[in-house]
């Protein structure tokens, strides 16, 4: 063995030995710039001895912890490294770009990483920094985007693979959506119950599990019949259980895709093709395309309320438009206007921080929970 090699094991062993492995640490400081902080989260089986996968990870308000919190069992099965920066932030590119060239020099100066296994995560505005990590650099090995996707203008193809993901309440499920159905890259959308937050525990396992198996279809790891059988049954299960056909159809083509190459998946193509072809699909389709144009329609004219509303009629218009939101976000029955009415509201609060009409904001009161700040893209 080489001296150097030696020495940076030596160095690396030294580094993990002073932090607790199987538990997040909130905040560990970067040696290069200690304005610079991020939380970390290492396996409980972590060992210098062997290269890891990596997750870098961005919240959208400097809350590293969050990001770590939701991938730390995935990290644990699976073996990764998650660091989430607690400076990167919505606001100037350059604060999070700093952060990140920080923390990702750290992480790599302190432990053995697997630069062919470097992910990028991210929620909202940190969603865009992680796609733009994504976008500038050639070694970036995919990227978990939660509740936003590019930082600019969209794209029909990446040369990496984006698990994205949205509430069904969230002001960018809309693009989240426009990702999944114009993208032709390998990727995959999950939408959960919920609002513009961080995706649930359990999806992010789901996302994992979906990186490892294009990791091994690029050729990026060994392929390992264990896992990718485990893997395969539990998307075969989640596939089956599907109670709308729908999105049975959905699990069916992704399995196709996903495991091409990997499975016979011949059967799997053709139910779902037999599926697209029955006629409540069609209708779930079609109903699905008529709520996106409703929800462009609502938020277009909401929007153009309130840049009217300094206007002599203007801003009782705009609160009268968002009273009748306001009675169908809150309805106790799930269903399309309620969901609309939660995305479109939510978009207006999150967009509109800057306006400071008294009347506006405190009609913006009414729709953010109490307590709750403004949310930002």
């Amino acid at each position: 063995m080489r001296w150097s090699v030696l020495i940076a094991i030596v160095g690396r062993m030294a580094a993990s030995q002073s932090l607790p492995l199987g538990q997040i640490i909130d905040d560990v400081q970067c040696k290069a710039d200690g304005a610079q902080r991020y939380s970390l989260y290492l396996p409980s089986h972590f060992t210098p001895l062997r290269k890891w996968s990596v997750i870098f990870a961005f919240d959208a308000g400097g809350r590293g912890r969050r990001a770590v919190e939701r991938y730390q069992a995935a990290a644990e099965k699976y073996g990764y490294i998650i660091a989430g920066s607690n400076n990167s932030r919505n606001g100037p590119w350059e604060v999070s770009l700093n952060a990140a060239k920080a923390m990702t020099a750290d992480v790599e100066q302190r432990f053995p990483v697997d630069t062919k296994r470097i992910y990028t995560a991210g929620m909202s505005g940190g969603a865009r920094v992680a796609m733009k990590l994504a976008m500038d650099s050639k070694s970036i090995a995919g990227v978990f985007a939660s509740s936003a996707a590019f930082p600019d203008d969209p794209r029909d193809e990446v040369p990496f693979p984006i698990f994205g993901s949205a509430g069904t309440d969230d002001f960018n499920h809309q693009e989240m959506h426009e990702l999944d159905r114009n993208l032709k890259s390998p990727h995959r959308v999950e939408v959960f119950d919920g609002g513009h937050t961080w995706l649930p525990v359990e999806l992010a396992m789901d996302g994992v599990e979906w990186m490892e198996i294009q990791a091994m279809k690029a050729g990026l790891r060994d392929r390992d019949a264990k896992e990718i059988d485990e893997i395969f049954a539990k998307r075969v299960a989640r596939a089956e259980g599907q109670a709308r056909s729908v999105d049975k159809m959905r699990e069916l083509r992704s399995i196709a895709v996903d495991f091409q190459g990997m499975k016979d998946v011949s059967k799997f193509t053709e139910r779902a093709a037999v599926l697209e072809r029955q006629a409540d699909v069609k209708d779930a389709l079609k109903a699905e395309r008529a709520e996106e144009e409703l929800e462009l329609r609502t938020t277009a004219e909401v929007y153009q309320l309130r840049d009217r509303m300094n206007n002599s009629a203007g801003f009782p218009k705009l609160k009268t438009r968002v009273t009748q939101l306001l009675e169908q976000s809150r309805s106790s029955q799930d269903s399309t206007d309620r969901r609309i009415a939660r995305r479109v509201l939510a978009g207006l609060s999150a967009s509109s921080r800057s306006i400071h009409n008294p009347e506006f904001q405190e009609l913006l009161n009414e729709i953010r929970p109490p307590g709750a700040p403004g949310q930002a893209q």
